[in-house]
């Protein structure tokens, strides 16, 4: 328990989040559209062929991701096929348009700032993303922003709603997921531990080499030098009680697993806070796996239980 550290105080950095690009970006924009008054379609359509960079700043205005205004761009086009998200990811790195996208582009800023593209929702209480203070009233709250600054009430409302961070964790979930299994990997490579790390692309490998049958497979899978299964260890980070209370659920399919083939020692890394709820989370996760359960700062003790003891280097 004292080994469970909260990772929420950070969050893993893109350089494509840091601010200087956007500034340029609605330097830009700004000044090429007189202060955000010459903003119709075929404004639009000349400024994002003109200055692509600018999409990223009315995409933003709006407040849609790559993907979700990617997805938008199907509802403006005689085809009906959206734009790839990488085409609009291109663009806002500087990528000039063909003439047909930059109007497809024009068409879904216009069409959901004036909101004609997206009507009412057909969920009563859903508002649509255009209803925050910068774009209340359309374009004549951008431009009162444009001018006046952005009060810090509003910036701290946002973070409320939204938080500082949120687009950047999400886009890093990813990453911050690999952090207990690079931790892991680490130890083995040190130690020379024979293993496979799992993923979606060999789970048939793993089924049909060591017979494991649950979906999806461990996250690793420890073997000694015959090829022989001697282990399996499940990775998972959880900040939030609830949260680690459903992941422990995951821990009682591997205990059935690891019985089935034999009584498989089964390993558990922990991390975040989450798992300090012990009664119906960490509780469990201990049962399931002998006990056999261990955190970053304790992944070395790890090496001293069988049967990592047996097949250490």
């Amino acid at each position: 328990m004292p080994n469970l550290a909260p990772d929420f105080a950070y969050v893993y950095w893109r350089d494509d989040y840091e601010l200087q690009p956007i500034d340029d970006a609605y330097a830009q924009a700004k000044s090429v559209t007189a202060g955000f008054t010459l903003v119709s379609v075929e404004d639009l359509k000349r400024v994002i062929t003109d200055h692509a960079r600018t999409l990223r700043v009315f995409r933003l205005l709006i407040g849609f991701t790559s993907q979700e205004f990617a997805a938008a761009t199907a509802l403006v086009t005689d085809s009906g096929k959206p734009m790839g998200t990488a085409r609009v990811r291109a663009m806002e790195q500087g990528v000039s348009p063909t003439e047909s996208a930059a109007l497809a582009c024009a068409r879904v800023i216009d069409g959901t700032m004036t909101g004609q593209l997206f009507g009412p929702s057909p969920i009563g209480d859903m508002r649509p993303k255009t209803h925050k203070p910068d774009t209340l009233h359309g374009w004549q709250t951008v431009r009162h922003y444009a001018t006046e600054g952005v009060p810090l009430p509003v910036l701290l409302h946002q973070r409320h709603y939204g938080g500082a961070f949120r687009q950047l964790l999400d886009a890093t979930s990813a990453k911050r997921g690999d952090v207990l299994e690079d931790a892991v990997e680490e130890v083995f490579d040190h130690h020379l531990i024979e293993r496979v790390r799992t993923g979606g692309h060999n789970q048939e490998e793993i089924a049909k080499r060591f017979g494991i049958t649950v979906r999806p497979a461990p996250d690793f899978v420890i073997f000694d030098e015959s090829g022989s299964l001697r282990a399996m260890l499940e990775c998972k980070a959880a900040n939030d009680g609830g949260t680690a209370r459903d992941k422990a659920s995951r821990f009682r399919a591997l205990r059935q697993e690891a019985t089935r083939l034999g009584g498989v020692p089964l390993f558990a890394v922990l991390a975040g806070l989450g798992w300090t709820r012990t009664a119906d989370a960490l509780g469990p996760v201990i049962r399931d796996t002998d006990g056999r359960t261990f955190t970053v700062p304790t992944l070395m003790e790890m090496m001293q239980v069988f049967p990592f003891s047996s097949i250490v280097v």
